[in-house]
């Protein structure tokens, strides 16, 4: 499992429709936008048929974002390896 959350740049005024559009995009979830409407909160999960890094790179090349800040990433790769030398 790979999961991250971003905060997305928008101007205000294009934060609905900016929203729409990420809902499109796989494993994007939207949590929220800020009250002054130009920060709007995401996270991006890894799923079967894609990879959350090509989520990330789909909402960083869309049209009205801004700019965007990885805030939190975790990955459980590994965690198997680490058990199994335990």
């Amino acid at each position: 499992m790979k999961i991250a959350s971003l905060v997305v740049r928008v101007v205000p005024e294009q934060a609905a429709d900016l929203t729409r559009e990420l809902l499109e995009i796989p494993g994007v979830e939207v949590h929220g936008t800020s009250p002054d409407g130009g920060r709007v909160i995401v996270t991006v999960e890894d799923g079967e048929d894609y990879s959350m890094m090509d989520s990330i790179l789909a909402v960083n090349v869309n049209k009205r974002v801004h700019g965007v800040t990885l805030a939190y990433e975790y990955t459980d790769d590994g965690i198997e390896l680490q058990e199994q030398e335990a």
